[in-house]
This record gives structure tokens, C-alpha cells and sequence, in this order.
């Protein structure tokens, strides 16, 4: 492994339905496909009402959202060496209704979430179009590169 992408990773399953088939190396394969700097990171997946006490407390939404992002050293120059640290939280019930809505396996969405929250603990954002449209083309090129068609094409 090289030293620029190198993982520490922490999986949580406070919500334990996808824990069999959304495995630990699973999540490794997708981060290390995303990561562009050493990280140190945990993904926690969380049902509706944990989702939503997050995105309550933390983002003034009261909701469940798919993906959550806290990024512990945002708007920070880090070091080439320094690790980006971040909790990655995903709301089981929020994507697993979006893969069904949106026609596509619960593997390929929450791989499309991780790797989305891998990249906004990196600094990307989506916030308006010009960084959307990097955003999202980062993310169609890896998730290809992965084996999984592009996210954002029409269904």
C-alpha cells in the first residue's frame, strides 16, 4: 500500500442489515478507489431515526439523509503526510429505498455514497454547479473504474 492513500478504517453497523452483504472489504475496495491522500476514517451505517438525530443536531434538517460527511480537519491545510480524518454515516433505510426508487442494486448505491463521502472528506463539495459537475464526474470515473455504471446517467 502506498503511503498516499494509505487507510485506517473503522466499520460500524449500529444498523446491522447490511453488515453481510456490505462487507468491511467491500467499503476498503471503494474508500481506496476514492482516496488521494492517507486517511483515517469510519463508516458507520445507522437506521432512519439515528440518521435523523444527526442531520438534526449537525445540519439544521430535520430528516434522514443517505450520507452524512464529518470532516474533523475541514478548511485546515493538511500536510501531504496528515491523514484526512472523517465519520462517514449512512442511513440504511434512506438508501436502501433510494436504490429501489432509482432501480439499482443496495451494492451499488451505498458504493456510490461511500465513495461520494469519501470525497467531500476531502475537500470536494457540491455546493454550486461548477463544483458539482467536478464533484460528480470524479465520482462517475471511479465508480466505472469499480465496475459500476455512471450514477448520474437518465435511467
Amino acid at each position: 500500500m502506498s503511503e498516499k492513500n494509505k487507510l485506517n478504517l473503522s466499520v460500524q453497523y449500529a444498523d446491522t442489515r447490511l453488515q453481510d452483504t456490505i462487507t468491511r472489504p467491500l467499503i476498503r475496495k471503494w474508500i481506496k478507489a476514492a482516496l488521494f491522500a492517507p486517511a483515517e476514517l469510519t463508516i458507520r451505517f445507522v437506521d432512519a431515526e439515528e440518521g435523523q438525530v444527526l442531520n438534526r443536531e449537525y445540519r439544521g434538517k430535520d430528516y434522514a439523509t443517505n450520507v452524512l460527511t464529518f470532516a474533523y480537519n475541514e478548511g485546515e491545510e493538511i500536510a501531504e503526510d496528515e491523514p484526512t480524518r472523517a465519520d462517514i454515516i449512512l442511513c440504511t433505510d434512506v438508501l436502501q429505498r433510494e436504490a429501489a426508487e432509482q432501480k439499482k442494486s443496495v451494492e451499488e448505491h451505498t458504493a456510490h455514497l461511500i465513495v461520494h463521502g469519501v470525497l467531500h472528506a476531502q475537500g470536494y463539495d457540491h455546493l454550486d454547479d461548477e463544483e458539482a459537475e467536478e464533484m460528480e464526474g470524479i465520482e462517475t470515473e471511479i465508480l466505472q473504474e469499480l465496475g459500476y455504471a455512471d450514477p448520474y446517467a437518465e435511467q
